[in-house]
């Protein structure tokens, strides 16, 4: 894919489509000029012998150590190498990918007083498919993600780790084999790339993009959980919901009857003697649309963010301007992260319960634990145990991080975000999510499966059959775990999203 970045006006369309795919990029024209405008502001400053923080001085608690002209290139280079003291696996290519686009956008727009030579080098480098390798932890979310940029920045050095290809490589090697050479910073150019949110945002956006995939898994499955257990469509008519108001709520509800419309299944119980079907089935629009409300106003949030620029000091070519602030400070993101990770907990939780219902013969009319001859065969039982595990796990991991401060840099820094463990922690909770909603996926089939002659509708057929396509039906009791695990990664793929992409924020912001 080739993408042209318009700094500070990306989409959610655009970089959810830069998360799943290598991406050749470029720069608008138009930022060119911006670029080269805030370079010479840097550049008068250094030629008339102001001290201006971040330009000729140290850092942090040295802010008050003027650095001589002939040692501004080392001061960068310095910068950058005491700063790599990342720990931990590194990040996955999806995620470096997204840092790469967030952190040109974000130097491009005329703040930074990086050189045009400079992102021009940076651009070549991500073009070349060289993957930095990002120690995951050691970042608390201000003075920005230092640790993770600086081990980004150091790569573009000749120094540390850069993936290629899959192959992990010392950084000089890897520029050698794609024919490029480590770039020299000049002033004020390591603190640009260290400074910022890029590293906490790119996490959150992977979050936010996985938590649209299991959203729309789990409205999939929780309508063919409906057919699966005779349960009725009355709770999803428009009016119900149309009287309570909640924009989420409304705008999930019709999904369910699009889904199920025409369904055999459903028309064979209508003057059933069945009252009320359990909240889980009847409460699903008004916790996915609570789930959706939630993934909204993040989405907005972190699209914000994603088009920020968060270095420090800030250039203003308007009058030269320099000015020290704080846009670092990743708590927006944190923020995002903390309530996103409700979302994530609570889809996977009434999932969980939906397949209990279906597991148990007393409350579903199926075989018990979705098998024939149950008993000699155990079928579903273990995995409505594991898919507990998981929701139970996401609990716990749905603790605030936001709330966490720790003072570093002397107490010159003395209060953080934590974000980037926040946004980091997302990924493993929508994996046990995706996991939970793929059992239930599998559990929803077999219980379809059991209703004989009458058919499931059109749409859901769909999705079954997709289903049956990569895991067979449950005849007698195998090796659970490749059924489960493919399953899983159809929900992380996207396998169930498109029909619901229409109302997630990635389908129009």
């Amino acid at each position: 894919m080739n993408f042209i970045i318009n700094p500070g006006k990306m989409s959610l369309v655009e970089l959810r489509k830069i998360y799943r795919q290598e991406t050749k990029i470029s720069l608008n024209r138009d930022a060119w000029d911006l670029v080269r405008k805030s370079r010479k502001v840097v550049d008068d400053i250094i030629e008339e012998g102001q001290t201006v923080y971040g330009i000729n001085t140290g850092f942090g608690l040295l802010a008050h150590t003027s650095i001589p002209n002939d040692q501004l290139s080392l001061l960068q280079t310095n910068l950058v190498l005491s700063h790599s003291t990342g720990v931990g696996k590194p990040l996955t290519d999806d995620v470096v990918r997204l840092i790469y686009i967030l952190k040109v956008s974000s130097l491009a727009q005329g703040h930074s007083g990086i050189r045009a030579v400079t992102i021009e080098a940076f651009i070549d480098f991500i073009n070349a498919g060289l993957i930095s390798d990002i120690p995951e932890k050691g970042s608390v979310g201000a003075s920005g993600d230092l640790a993770p940029l600086a081990h980004m920045t150091a790569a573009l050095m000749g120094e540390g780790f850069i993936r290629l290809d899959g192959e992990r490589l010392p950084a000089k090697e890897a520029l050698e084999k794609v024919g490029l050479k480590p770039i020299t910073l000049n002033s004020k150019e390591g603190l640009a790339f260290l400074n910022g949110t890029q590293v906490s945002t790119a996490l959150a956006l992977k979050g936010l993009f996985q938590t649209e995939d299991i959203f729309a898994s789990a409205v999939v499955a929780g309508s063919m959980s409906i057919d699966a257990l005779l349960g009725s469509i009355a709770p999803f008519d428009a009016r119900i919901h149309i009287a309570r108001g909640q924009p989420g709520q409304i705008a999930v509800a019709p999904l369910y009857l699009e889904l199920l419309e025409n369904s055999e299944i459903n028309k064979s119980h209508l003057d059933c003697e069945k009252v009320q079907d359990p909240y889980s089935l009847r409460c699903q629009p008004q916790v996915m649309g609570a789930a959706l409300d939630i993934i909204n106003n993040v989405a907005k949030t972190l699209l914000i963010e994603a088009n920020a620029v968060t270095d420090n000091p800030l250039i203003f070519i308007d009058n030269g301007d320099v000015i020290s602030g704080g846009n670092f400070h990743a708590e927006p993101i944190a923020f995002a992260a903390d309530i996103l990770a409700l979302a994530i907990c609570e889809i996977a939780s009434i999932s969980e319960r939906r397949l209990s219902i279906m597991i148990d013969p007393k409350m579903s009319d199926l075989p018990a634990f979705l098998v024939k001859n149950s008993g000699v065969n155990s079928g579903f039982m273990i995995a409505q145990v594991s898919a507990a595990a998981l929701v139970s796990e996401n609990k716990s991991r749905a603790h605030p991080s936001s709330v966490d401060s720790i003072p570093t840099s002397a107490n010159q820094e003395d209060h953080v975000s934590m974000a980037t463990y926040g946004a980091r922690r997302l990924t493993s909770m929508c994996f046990n999510s995706a996991t939970v909603i793929a059992i239930e996926l599998l559990a929803a089939a077999q219980g379809i499966d059991f209703r004989g002659s009458h058919k499931t509708s059109s749409k859901l057929s769909v999705y079954h059959n997709l289903i049956r396509e990569n895991v067979p039906h449950y005849g007698a009791d195998r090796f659970f775990a490749p059924d489960i695990d493919r399953a899983t990664q159809m929900v992380l793929a996207g396998a169930f999203t498109e029909h619901i992409m229409k109302i997630l924020p990635s389908g129009k912001m």
